[in-house]
């Protein structure tokens, strides 16, 4: 598509000195949002073809392109739009930050009053630093059950759920005792 080139360098400019450029993915629309007189299928293919060279970094995302001025882009651009080298893109300029000293501390909680221990009471809440003055813990050689049954260290037998179980006795896998039943060869 031939574009005109007065509509091309404004492309440019545009780029130039904001440093990026949006466009919606929409072929049909008649002008561009933020360059009037441009139609959006020009941008859009304008930037196609900066993006293929390397001169602009494209995204894309929720029916939207978004065209980043690379370092090859901004030198490309100076000398088609014959700029000199302190003319730079937005994106580039530093914004000085104003400080204010007579501003209060970021951390103001108003009339709120401190809490008292802070974050050392949490700090020992999560090491367990009180448990033993309260009784809380456990003793040393406390050793609980979970079974219901008395069988310290000795296997349970199922009660009939889950995958292969309730099936008579536990199975001995070492050569002793092999099964006669179904599929199994007597000799």
């Amino acid at each position: 598509m031939i574009i005109p080139k007065k509509q091309r360098i404004e492309v440019y400019q545009y780029l130039f000195k904001e440093g990026v450029i949006v466009a919606k993915k929409d072929t049909q629309l008649k002008s561009h949002p933020e360059i009037t007189g441009v139609p959006n299928l020009s941008v859009m293919l304008l930037m196609k073809g900066f993006a293929s060279k390397g001169l602009v970094r494209e995204n894309f995302a929720w029916r939207h392109f978004y065209w980043y001025l690379t370092n090859e882009g901004i030198n490309y651009l100076r000398e088609y739009l014959h700029l000199p080298q302190t003319i730079v893109p937005a994106t580039l300029l530093k914004t000085a930050r104003s400080v204010r000293p007579d501003q209060p501390p970021r951390r103001n909680f108003g009339d709120r009053p401190r809490r008292e221990g802070g974050f050392e009471r949490r700090r020992e809440y999560r090491q367990g630093g009180e448990d033993e003055e309260k009784g809380n813990s456990a003793p040393v050689d406390y050793k609980p059950s979970y079974g219901g049954d008395d069988n310290q260290g000795e296997q349970r037998q199922s009660r009939g759920r889950g995958f292969a179980s309730g099936r008579g006795k536990p199975v001995d896998f070492s050569g002793e005792n092999k099964p006669a039943g179904r599929g199994v060869r007597q000799e």
